[in-house]
């Protein structure tokens, strides 16, 4: 992507809903005299896509038949329940059985439908149309329009129907931590998926029911918003909403209807759209999934207006999460946040890369590249697609992750069948439910293909169906072939040439092809007829990639792949050190073992020894390496002598320990008594913890000894607006406020202990409050040691 650049104003005039004919015989002249890629481009419909044997069939087969195994009844209960109706299924563990609840049917909703789109295969319309026909029940059931699944917790505890918090908010009582409006955990968002799901059973599977249970709907929520003012919209937007901007805006190209677009244009959040559209990256510390969807919406408002600020907003903001903001895989956001732009190599973690970010990025892709095809937007679509949305799934099991970590040795971590359904569950159901609809894209006589994925298309508008066959991106060599052409007759075929291809070839039916190139493609034009092969040979090298903000912090990759290094099964423990790389030609180091499933092994370079290196994506049981710090020879034994006086450090206070506290760690919360509320224990970068929101708490006993203490707590030095306090016997000892100011590293600060809360005790309880509106850590271990002289006198000091 560095070779090219996307022009931040770049808009064609050719909306997804559709082009002119004007435009398409402009469009059309442009290639055929000069050879230029068209305005615009449009996806073929999934329908016209089917999956030829490859990964992603694999893929899709193993979510086909998750999605099967899913109960349409479970997912409904709360929408039933709520109004009044018999529940027909139990409801779902985990996420689906918290005041999100019912989020999981939008998703699941859209799955189907589009899984139907993908494969054609007939007992998945039954289940959608079921869906629906329960929704509308439900919502006659209800008599105002509403349907939800969603629940509230009251400040008494107590679970609830989420329709509830309504009333308050109609009354201007509106109160939000971020994630939870009134107790409810992001009900617009929820309904932007069902909104979603909804939209989708009408366009893949013609469901016009599916379009009055959306209307009736916006319809209720119109009311709730038409109740308040400017000023308390925004408050309201400052929960989580997903793109409940595009869900209207999407209602409004449906029925045209501007009571619809009203309503999406005043869903503009504010705070955050602003100085996008301005040209800030005010980014850092934003939750990442929390603003896609908002951009996504803001992408369908300006083809629907044509507003200049909107397409400017997620052109900038495209450009500033791709080139400055994300990891080698093509994910953002680590612990689900975005850092500072260019600090990728400062946050290579085991929280890395949220699987919805990507999901929706991907979304946002499609529109960009809509109004103004360059090849460029699918260097990294295809990164991202390959990297991370295949490596989020498990095909063995057709289970997800949450995450995809890069940090060394950390395993994936998948959902169970039942009793997860995080949003990075049911976003997956819909990744791999149309691995094929983004990979041909049309204008007029032109066909884009855009994903090198084996696929048999029909493209209507040239009534001809082309087969594309390819051991890519395993093998460099894709086959196209036009199986069926009635005659012959003239378009172009538009082939994208991937940004780290310096060279490849083009053969058309055996022979040595020139054509024209444009904005990242080739592109032949001829008069085509059934039978008619093009072979495009691209190279597959291997290259190094930096991480931003460190040039010292290298991936491997092969053509479109990511590389990483195996360092052993998912269910052994790995308690090495981060392997890195030595060398002053690293590499030119890497010897080739298996080049048709792109295994290679480094010789001579690798710490402490030698890898063997395959595709990242497909390590989903393995334990894998991504990042590698590069040294020379001298660099790697100045970082040795740095390590060992560390382990001295770290044993000298061994030695003085009175009692360590494991924080997150199951037996040693038991161990010590934790006790706790409003309280979660947190994982990052291979460090477990526990932290206490406003209004909980967590304390635990530990051993002590008379005489002077020191006690020890341990936090990430990024953590900012965290002001809480420390007590030992309900006494206070400490007033932490954490600023950010330490960014990197982990950090210890110690406390003294006045001797008196210790004198001819054997343990104490140490306990840590929040000050209201804020956060207590995460602390990650707490430890108490005897005191040496040192540390008094610089204490007294």
């Amino acid at each position: 992507m560095q070779r090219r650049q996307i022009l931040k104003g770049a808009v064609g005039l050719g909306l997804v809903s559709g082009w002119s004919a004007k435009a398409n015989a402009a469009a059309s002249l442009a290639v055929a005299s000069g050879g230029a890629v068209p305005a615009s481009a449009r996806a073929l419909p999934l329908s016209s896509v089917r999956l030829l044997p490859s990964v992603y069939a694999d893929a899709l087969q193993a979510n086909q038949a998750y999605l099967l195994r899913l109960s349409a009844d479970r997912f409904l209960h709360n929408y039933h329940r709520f109004a009044g109706l018999p529940a027909k299924g139990a409801i779902y563990g985990g996420w689906e059985a918290d005041t999100i609840a019912g989020e999981g049917l939008g998703h699941y909703l859209s799955a189907l439908s589009l899984m139907y789109a993908q494969t054609g295969n007939a007992a998945l319309k039954p289940r959608i149309d079921y869906i629906v026909a329960e929704l509308a029940r439900v919502q006659q059931a209800q008599g105002d329009g509403y349907v939800a699944g969603f629940m509230r917790k009251r400040k008494d505890g107590q679970v609830v129907d989420g329709k509830e918090i309504f009333p308050e908010i109609m009354r201007g009582e509106i109160r939000s931590a971020g994630f939870d409006l009134n107790g409810c955990w992001v009900p617009l968002y929820n309904w932007h998926k069902v909104f979603a799901g909804l939209f989708d059973a009408q366009t893949y599977t013609g469901n016009e029911q599916a379009l009055q249970v959306a209307l009736g709907l916006a319809g209720y929520i119109d009311k709730v918003f038409a109740a308040l003012n400017d000023e308390q919209v925004q408050q309201v937007l400052a929960c989580e909403h997903g793109g409940i901007n595009e869900s209207f805006a999407e209602l409004y190209a449906r029925t045209q209807d501007k009571r619809w677009l009203a309503l999406a244009q005043r869903l503009y959040h504010t705070k955050v759209l602003t100085p996008l559209a301005q040209g800030r990256d005010e980014l850092a510390n934003l939750h990442s999934n929390t603003q896609i969807p908002k951009l996504i919406g803001l992408a369908r408002l300006h083809e629907l207006t044509g507003r200049q600020s909107d397409a400017d907003a997620v052109n900038f903001f495209w450009r500033r999460v791709t080139q400055h903001h994300s990891y080698v895989i093509g994910g953002n956001g680590d612990r689900e946040y975005f850092s500072a732009p260019d600090s990728i190599a400062a946050h290579i973690t085991e929280q890395t890369c949220e699987a919805c970010c990507s999901y929706n990025m991907l979304k946002m892709t499609r529109h960009l590249y809509s109004w103004a095809p360059d090849a460029a937007y699918f260097d990294y679509y295809e990164r991202t697609h390959l990297n991370h949305i295949l490596a989020h799934q498990n095909p063995r099991t057709g289970m997800f992750t949450y995450m995809t970590p890069l940090m060394s040795g950390v395993a994936r971590e998948f959902s169970s069948e039942e009793n997860d359904f995080w949003c990075c569950v049911v976003s997956g159901m819909e990744s791999h439910a149309k691995h094929g609809d983004s990979i041909y894209w049309e204008n007029g006589d032109t066909l884009f293909v855009n994903l090198y994925i084996p696929s048999s298309v029909e493209w209507k508008a040239a009534a001809v169906r082309l087969e594309l066959n390819t051991g890519y991106p395993y093998a460099g060599d894709i086959d196209i072939k036009v199986r069926r052409l009635a005659g012959q007759r003239y378009y172009t075929l538009a082939l994208r040439i991937p940004a780290w291809a310096s060279k490849y070839t083009v053969r058309v039916n055996g022979k040595p092809h020139t054509a024209s190139k444009d904005k990242g493609y080739v592109l032949i034009r001829r008069r085509w007829k059934a039978g008619d092969t093009v072979r495009l040979s691209l190279p597959l090298d291997l290259r190094l990639e930096a991480a931003a903000g460190n040039d010292h912090v290298v991936a491997l990759l092969r053509g479109p792949m990511v590389l990483a290094a195996d360092l052993g099964a998912a269910d052994k423990p790995f308690s090495g050190l981060a392997p890195a790389l030595v060398g002053a030609n690293i590499l030119s180091a890497f010897a080739e073992s298996d080049k048709g499933k792109a295994v290679y092994r480094s010789v001579g370079t690798g710490r402490p020894g030698d890898m063997k290196f395959t595709p990242f994506f497909a390590q989903y049981e393995r334990r894998a390496a991504v990042y590698f710090n590069t040294y020379s020879e001298a660099e790697w034994a100045a970082s040795e002598v740095a390590f060992r006086k560390e382990e001295a450090r770290l044993k000298d206070l061994a030695e003085r320990s009175v009692d360590i506290m494991h924080l997150g760690e199951m037996q040693p919360e038991r161990d010590h008594d934790l006790q706790s509320d409003i309280s979660y224990p947190v994982s990052y970068r291979g460090r477990n913890g526990r932290d206490a929101r406003t209004g909980g708490f967590f304390s635990f006993h530990m051993k002590c000894t008379s005489g002077p203490l020191m006690l020890q707590a341990s936090y990430w030095g990024e953590e900012r607006n965290r002001d809480f306090y420390i007590s030992i016997d309900g006494e206070r000892i400490a007033h932490v406020k954490l600023d950010g100011s330490n960014p990197g590293v982990f950090i210890d600060q110690q406390y003294a202990v006045p001797e008196r809360l210790t004198s001819g005790k054997s343990s104490v309880v140490v306990r840590f409050d929040p000050e209201p509106g804020h956060t207590a850590g995460p602390v990650f271990g707490v430890q108490l040691f005897i005191q040496t002289a040192a540390e008094a006198s610089r204490i007294s000091s």
